[in-house]
């Protein structure tokens, strides 16, 4: 039996992000004074330094920003080679995630990909992303 998936370390600060998941909802962190869009989550905001937040819910949509494949050391938990990746959202705040439905070898920087969120275990959900996938009109013809 395979091994769980490490446990991301869940604080106050950072819970919501967890609980969207599980709902399938990709949360940022936004500053209700300066409407600055914040991840990782903090106390208060490094622009205007206000403790007030909300939250707003992101499309989903992003690029790759930057990414590494990891091949050692190897955890049971992960299939490897293992394609980690800083994603831009088209909101313009920017996360972590792996890339999944892709070979390693296939990812790159500007690689257009979408939110899918998995379903670890029974307790853990994480928003990871894939490559964005044309779709074909079939009425016309053409990409959407």
């Amino acid at each position: 039996m395979r091994p769980l998936r490490p446990r991301p370390a869940i604080t106050p600060d950072i819970a919501f992000f967890f609980e969207g998941a599980k709902e399938e909802k990709l949360l940022i962190q936004r500053c209700t004074n300066c409407k600055e869009l914040r991840h990782p989550p903090l106390p208060s905001c490094p622009s205007c330094l206000s403790f007030d937040w909300d939250t707003v819910e992101a499309s989903g949509r992003g690029t790759v920003y930057s990414f590494v494949v990891n091949h050692y050391p190897q955890v049971a938990a992960f299939d490897y080679p293992l394609a980690v990746a800083l994603i831009e959202l088209e909101e313009g705040t920017r996360l972590v995630s792996q890339i999944i439905d892709a070979d390693a070898e296939d990812v790159y920087v500007g690689m257009a990909v979408e939110v899918v969120f998995i379903m670890c275990d029974e307790e853990l959900t994480l928003p990871m992303f894939r490559p964005v996938r044309r779709r074909h009109s079939h009425l016309w013809g053409e990409e959407e």
